[in-house]
Order: structure tokens, then C-alpha cells, then sequence
């Protein structure tokens, strides 16, 4: 059976909700979607001196893609996710990026300067996608790959935001 699209997402969000819980963090879903995935929180812990949020807008891939669409600026503290490879649990993983620095990637690699980003081309939306991602893109990616060890402090620089 093909993984259609709702498949690829549902599989997506468990696995990136697992990685999270594995992390020690706790998982919330908006009951609409305005942009929101999940909202990822802390509300115990013998470091945390506060309760600690931070909504995620999540992108699912049964092999690779990379996004991204000014749309997610007005959440400063979003973490874009990118899943990657639910086709292979073995190569299964995701990179958490904020809006800021998904855009300093999307500019070094020429995104901003394409019709689609300027003026939303055909489709009249802007952004930019793609389902081949460069080396370059991956090797640019690598600073935000997470673990579940990683997910707490990753948190944590979204909330200084």
C-alpha cells in the first residue's frame, strides 16, 4: 500500500511525537489547525524554573522535502520540523528550525530571489519547496538535527526569542 499524504503526516507526527516524549518533554495539538501542529512544553523538571511552550509547524516526508513560507513569520518562537525518510525507519529524522533561521538558509541557497517566493508564482502562494534537496541544503540543515537529547534546549532558544 502507498503512503498518500494523511498517512505520511499521521506518521510523521507520532514519530517526531515519540522522539520529543523520549526527550522528556510533553506534547499538546491544537484541536484546529491555524498553523500549529503540535505545542511542545515542559512543565516539570529539576532545571526548569517556568513553564516552557513552543508551537511547532510540522513537515512530513516519506524521503526528503524542505519548505518555507512567510506565512510562519507573525510565530516568532515556532519551530519549523522537517521529517524525513518515514519510508526507512532506519534514516527516519528531523531537523527543528525557527522562522529566522530557515530563512538565512532559504537565502543563502537563492530562495528569496525566485518568482515563487516574490510574487507566490503560479500558484499565487509564496513560499518555496522542494522535493529534491541539495547537499548543500542538508549540509546547511546539520546545526539543527535533533536527538531526543536535543529537544529540551531547543526549547529553550525558541522561548528567548
Amino acid at each position: 500500500m502507498a503512503m498518500d499524504g494523511k498517512l505520511v503526516e499521521i506518521a510523521g507526527r507520532n514519530w517526531l511525537t515519540y522522539q520529543i516524549l523520549l526527550g522528556g518533554l510533553e506534547i499538546a495539538r491544537p484541536e484546529k489547525d491555524r498553523g500549529i501542529d503540535l505545542i511542545v512544553y515542559a512543565d516539570s523538571g529539576p532545571e526548569l524554573r517556568r513553564f516552557l511552550a513552543c508551537p511547532i509547524q510540522m513537515k512530513a516526508a516519506s524521503r526528503t522535502t524542505l519548505s518555507l513560507h512567510p506565512k510562519y513569520e507573525k510565530f516568532p518562537n515556532m519551530l519549523l520540523v522537517y521529517v524525513w525518510n518515514l519510508f526507512d525507519s532506519t534514516q527516519t529524522c528531523c531537523y527543528a528550525l525557527s522562522y529566522k533561521e530557515a530563512l538565512d538558509i532559504a537565502g543563502r541557497l537563492g530562495w528569496i530571489k525566485t518568482n515563487s517566493w516574490i510574487t507566490g508564482g503560479r500558484h499565487g502562494i509564496r513560499g518555496y519547496t522542494t522535493t529534491r534537496v541539495s547537499i548543500e541544503a542538508t549540509r546547511l540543515l546539520q546545526p539543527y538535527l535533533m536527538t531526543p537529547d536535543r529537544w529540551t534546549e531547543r526549547v529553550r532558544s525558541m522561548v528567548r526569542v
